[in-house]
């Protein structure tokens, strides 16, 4: 089993966060009404799901962009449409789109109408980005931001990029294909390589290749007191293959994704949680940023149950309703007026 650098106090508090907002999810897809956990810190704040997969923005992709009724699984076209919508990230974007052009097509869409809603959007004071992170616009001699990263995804298109990507040996040949455009860095390279692999275009291993987030490095300095003694993506990879180790020695339940165990892009994903979580729960671990405010409150007032999720149907999930019983949690007072 991999080995790990001297862990602390917050690596302990990764488990166990992982295995509550697990059970938090499965609560949620039981039953409609909350509280759907005792942990004072996830009760007031608003962190993502452990599995990439069933965050509501990539359901939304699955379930509607890549795999909806009707829409075309010709490789051009899932590429297109997954791209335009993770360039933007943001689900009201998207529906906003096809409420004035109908469903989005490669064959049928015009980059040149698209960018005439997305400045009508912009003019209105509308968004068009989410603020999940951060979008650097690509210079493609465009006056505005959509409209370059729009240049960029005809580009795209024009070097017939999804044939490659379709065709590419591996998750990481597929980074390295996206990595070469303008605007897309490692990070975004890594999240729309994913993003990729979720479609019918591409079926890779998620335990293929993954790359460390600005988030996710703040995160494994604060549960590693020598981290530096190994690569980030070396630590998150001895963390995947550890994970049945760590959570039955701790005493944790977890059930996975139906099933399916944590793959190195949702580990990824806890150590920038966990970054966060912290904040609260250890406040005298200050990482690599330095960061010691929560930004986003929980708002149980529009909390409410989850419906079905749908995962790719390569994935062979049966979805099914494992029993996750409630935790009492103690742990230090942290501020609930906390903001950034």
């Amino acid at each position: 089993m991999s080995s790990l650098p001297a862990t602390t106090v917050v690596y302990d508090s990764y488990w166990e966060f992982a295995a509550e907002r697990l059970a938090m999810y499965y609560r949620r897809l039981s039953s409609s009404e909350g509280p759907w956990t005792c942990n004072p810190v996830l009760r007031s704040y608003r962190f993502t799901n452990v599995f990439r997969a069933t965050d509501r923005v990539s359901q939304y992709l699955i379930a509607e962009v890549q795999y909806g009724n009707g829409r075309s699984q010709d490789i051009p076209e899932v590429f297109f449409r997954t791209m335009l919508f993770k360039i933007f990230n943001r689900i009201d974007t998207w529906k906003c789109l096809e409420a004035r052009l109908g469903s989005i097509s490669w064959s049928l869409t015009k980059l040149s109408d698209v960018n005439l809603v997305l400045n009508d959007v912009f003019n209105n004071g509308g968004k068009v980005y989410s603020a999940a992170y951060i979008m650097p616009s690509p210079q493609m001699g465009q006056a505005r931001k959509h409209s370059n990263h729009l240049a960029l995804l005809a580009k795209m298109m024009a070097d017939k990029l999804p044939a490659k990507v379709a065709s590419a040996k591996s998750l990481q040949a597929v980074y390295k294909l996206l990595l070469e455009y303008p605007g897309v860095g490692p990070f975004l390279a890594f999240q729309y390589a994913i993003d990729l692999n979720y479609s019918s275009i591409m079926d890779f291993e998620e335990y293929d290749y993954v790359v460390a987030g600005p988030g996710a490095l703040d995160g494994i300095s604060k549960c590693f007191t020598n981290h530096s003694l190994r690569s980030a993506e070396g630590i998150i990879n001895a963390v995947v293959d550890r994970q049945a180790e760590e959570f039955g020695s701790r005493g944790l339940q977890f059930d996975g994704l139906f099933g399916r165990p944590l793959m190195p892009i949702d580990c990824q994903n806890i150590f920038c949680e966990i970054s966060k979580y912290a904040r609260a729960v250890h406040p005298k671990m200050l990482g690599s940023s330095g960061r010691t405010k929560i930004k986003q409150k929980y708002d149980n007032r529009r909390a409410e149950g989850l419906p079905a999720p749908f995962f790719p149907p390569k994935w062979g999930l049966e979805l099914w309703q494992p029993e996750v019983r409630v935790v009492e949690w103690a742990l230090p007072k942290f501020e609930l007026n906390r903001s950034d």
